[in-house]
């Protein structure tokens, strides 16, 4: 046994290994992906720019050029027109005082006269544009070198939208990486299903050769005893022995037809809750002997409406929440109590079990819902993940753990009120 339990623990550490190595090479591809993105992005960024200022530089030199060279106002003019806006950034000149006085390519502004607030709209924009990228003199070659323009410029549509494309990348893939775990999740949680089962059916199958086996010998034996075959002592002993032997050998066809029910759509039944705790706290009672003699279990019968509920597939999550709660006490001084009432509203039972044993860690509790995690030295954590199924899956509950401290355990099942 203790061997089983290393393997146990070393496939599920394993396990565990492997998912949390693919999670964090996930995440690191994810970043490095997103590092070249935005390095790539920026540096084109950065030619474009590098592009657009040599591009300026000519402009200038050429407008330059063309002023000294004793041009008529009209000539300038034309140049301007027709070389210097055929740029696809935004342009404005500045007179000597830098107030504006032309403008290429800029939006919602129209290249004429200027009203005030347009004008003042056009110094703003003047501003940030010498603020990023500088302003460029026009100078007049005299003796002083007069300065009668500055041009500034600012940065084309495309190295705009450019600047915003790492953030819809980023965006993009962080969005195809929740679609990713969704998916991996959503798969996961399909094999898991998949797996239960199959598992499921499997046992139901197997354990339905040897029951039907021991029914057949139950037969025999009790043919035998009725045709007289065994007397005084002997017969005494056989009619103990086939008394236990049924109730043990309906234990076990319950016990498979449970199984079998897993992957099935449970057939519901209106039928008393209080009357199902009765039946698995009184199965219980009759064992705690065997537990060590000093556990008690309390539940006090209260009258409830009758619920929807698959008596044999709850049965078996009521009786699991029983048994862990029976591993949790001492032997000597372990109580349980499950009690049942109404909500206030009216719309669903909610079903308390109670416990005084050690607690549960705020650590544990985040996990106990899964499959495989378990606290326990022997066993492979499906009990309270079979439960959880049962309750929510197959009754439209909801089960949880209320609270959990040294001395004290409480978990909670609420079965909806089916409203007439």
């Amino acid at each position: 046994m203790a061997n089983s339990d290393f393997k146990r623990k070393k496939i599920n550490s394993l396990y565990v290994g492997k998912s949390t190595f693919f999670k964090i090479f996930l995440l690191a591809g994810v970043v490095v992906i997103s590092l070249l993105f935005i390095w790539y992005t920026f540096d084109v960024i950065d030619i474009l720019k590098e592009d657009t200022r040599t591009q300026v530089e000519k402009y200038v030199k050429l407008w330059q050029l063309a002023a000294n060279a004793d041009l008529s106002s009209t000539e300038l003019q034309f140049i301007f027109d027709e070389v210097i806006v055929k740029a696809s950034f935004p342009i404005i000149v500045l007179d000597a005082e830098r107030v504006p006085k032309q403008h290429r390519n800029i939006d919602d502004i129209p290249n004429s006269e200027y009203t005030p607030e347009m004008l003042e709209r056009l110094q703003e924009i003047s501003n940030e544009m010498v603020r990023s990228n500088g302003e460029f003199p026009l100078v007049i070659a005299t003796e002083t070198d007069t300065i009668v323009n500055y041009f500034c410029y600012g940065d084309s549509e495309a190295i705009n939208e450019l600047k915003v494309m790492p953030f819809i990348e980023i965006g993009i893939i962080l969005i195809f990486m929740i679609v990713a775990m969704v998916g991996f999740q959503n798969i996961r949680k399909s094999e898991e299903r998949l797996i239960w089962v199959g598992m499921a059916k499997e046992t139901a199958h197997q354990l339905g050769t040897p029951i039907s086996s021991l029914m057949g010998w139950l037969e025999v034996i009790q043919s035998e005893k009725d045709s007289g075959s065994f007397k005084g002592e002997e017969e005494e002993l056989i009619d103990d022995t086939l008394t236990n032997m049924k109730v043990d050998v309906v234990r076990l066809q319950k016990v498979a037809n449970r199984f079998g029910k897993i992957g099935s759509i449970p057939d519901l039944e209106m039928m008393s809750l209080t009357a199902l705790v009765q039946d698995a706290v009184e199965y219980y009672r009759r064992r705690l002997p065997f537990e060590g003699g000093g556990i008690k279990i309390e539940f006090e019968k209260k009258e409830l409406p009758h619920l929807l509920i698959n008596p044999e597939l709850f049965g078996w999550a009521l009786e699991n929440m029983i048994k862990n709660a029976l591993q949790a006490v001492d032997s000597k001084t372990g109580r349980i109590k499950i009690d049942a009432e109404l909500s206030s509203n009216g719309k669903y039972v909610s079903l308390l079990i109670a416990d005084n044993g050690k607690g549960i860690s705020a650590t544990a509790a985040r996990k106990i819902f899964r499959a495989g995690f378990t606290t326990k030295k022997r066993g492979w954590g499906l009990g309270l993940t079979l439960v959880k199924r049962i309750i929510e899956e197959y009754h439209g509950g909801k089960i949880f753990l209320k609270k959990s401290k040294p001395g004290e355990s409480v978990f909670e099942i609420q079965l909806p009120v089916e409203q007439i």
